[in-house]
């Protein structure tokens, strides 16, 4: 056995990764885990601050979210909550602001009652604003330029004084540094170490990266789209293939919004909707956003992966007919150009705005500015046996001591939920010990 042998490897230094190494380190009886992360420090892809909206996706806003959805999304992020709580990262790594989802006319305004009615049981919290409610919490969604009320009309539901957004990149961090200061454990990081190459041989894992050569009982891949691209360099995988989203962001040059505002979901876009945020990084001021472009590469703001996308793509019929019957829809259609133009210098802005004045009325060319190197990439399956775009996360678990995730939203805020299912598979695999009763008692709310 080699010197860098290690009961579980994770690959991948983001939030999902960072969670796991935490579990395995905290809540089973592993002896030596090891974290592989191909850049010089954690998260620096898509859990970095500037890449997503730093939102605790909790269900509650998320009209995109059925009730049952809800109740498994609010289950893993009360476990960021307490997690955070227990360590006490109250406005370090996790903070408290009002969060609203508009409802603009007739049919939002019907939806968003009857969904208030429907949700309140599973968040008792929740408050319903009507348009002079909203005008004392949020009056920069109610009035326009001239300060006069928006004609149209316009309720809210939502709540004040929740926990609703998270420095995820701090969070990776902490969960690191809490890892490595358990005692009687091996729990070695390894950043610059690209995974080139993963082979099983007998029993054992062989890992080989850009600097060394590890092998491990069980290895657990969280490295975003490029999950699916070492799935299917091992042959797993292979009836999916992947869509690199990306999004982008417009900065206000202020505080605009109070807190996060949302705006009700068409059920026809599979992305979310446009939507303001308090940027905790950047004085709290308001961010737009995200546009959805595609984008033929699986790292943003990082050179090449252009290769590895048309790998990961696996370009055949069946990839052809989703995005056939995506494209045929009108709604679609003129959603995938507008976010195009959305990138496109000096017309964007002004297209820009046209969406984002359904949140804040009064928006103008001046008040916000393309956010460079801003946005991250959202691995979207597509599931190729069944001709679908898949919404949401995705694991291949293939019974042999391999796991590969691939965690588009609400993946940050599903990483302790998603570490906990991979933790018990493991221990079920490896015969470990999973300490069941002191999990729940510290993140189970």
């Amino acid at each position: 056995m080699t010197q860098n042998h290690y009961n579980v490897i994770v690959v991948g230094g983001g939030v999902s990764g960072a969670a796991l190494f935490y579990e395995l380190g905290r809540y089973t009886d592993a002896k030596k885990i090891c974290l592989l992360e191909k850049y010089e420090s954690l998260a620096s892809l898509n859990s970095s601050g500037s890449a997503n909206s730093q939102t605790l996706h909790c269900g509650d806003i998320e009209t995109n979210y059925t009730l049952e959805k809800a109740e498994k999304v609010k289950k893993t992020a009360d476990m960021v909550e307490q997690y955070c709580l227990q360590y006490g990262y109250e406005d370090k790594v996790i903070f408290s602001h009002q969060k609203i989802a508009l409802g603009v006319g007739y049919e939002e305004v019907a939806y968003i009652k009857n969904r208030y009615k429907e949700f309140k049981s599973l968040y008792p919290y929740l408050e319903f604003y009507t348009k002079e409610q909203l005008a004392e919490i949020e009056p920069a969604v109610i009035f326009d330029k001239d300060g006069k009320e928006r004609p149209e009309d316009i309720v809210g539901m939502g709540a004040q004084g929740e926990y609703t957004t998270v420095d995820f990149k701090a969070l990776s961090d902490t969960f690191i540094d809490n890892t490595i200061k358990l005692e009687d454990k091996v729990t070695d990081i390894f950043f610059n170490n690209e995974v080139k190459h993963i082979q099983k041989i007998g029993s054992t894992y062989h890992v080989e990266t850009t600097m060394s050569h590890f092998t491990a009982d069980f290895v657990v891949v969280d490295a975003g789209a490029h999950s699916l691209y070492l799935a299917h360099q091992m042959g797993h995988g292979l009836d999916y293939g992947c869509l690199p989203m990306a999004g982008s962001f417009y900065m206000g040059n202020r505080k605009i919004l109070n807190g996060k505002v949302y705006m009700v979901q068409n059920p026809k876009l599979p992305f979310a909707a446009l939507h303001g945020d308090p940027d905790i990084l950047v004085n709290g001021f308001t961010r737009f956003g995200p546009t959805a472009l595609m984008l033929p590469k699986l790292e943003r703001f990082k050179p090449g992966t252009y290769w590895d996308f048309v790998k990961t793509l696996r370009f055949d019929h069946n990839v052809f007919k989703i995005f056939f019957d995506l494209m045929k829809d009108s709604e679609i259609r003129s959603y995938v150009l507008k976010n195009f133009m959305f990138e496109v210098p000096l017309i964007n802005k002004k297209l820009f705005l046209q969406d984002a004045r359904k949140i804040v009325p009064s928006l103008g060319e001046d008040d916000i500015s393309y956010a460079k190197g801003f946005g991250g990439v959202r691995p979207q399956i597509l599931d190729k046996k069944n001709q679908k775009l898949m919404l949401g996360e995705a694991s291949i678990n293939t019974g042999e001591g391999i796991i590969f995730n691939m965690t588009p939203s609400p993946g940050a805020t599903s990483c302790l939920g998603n570490a906990q299912r991979d933790v018990e598979i493991i221990c079920e695999h490896l015969n470990l010990t999973f300490n069941e009763e002191q999990f729940n008692k510290e993140l189970v709310k």
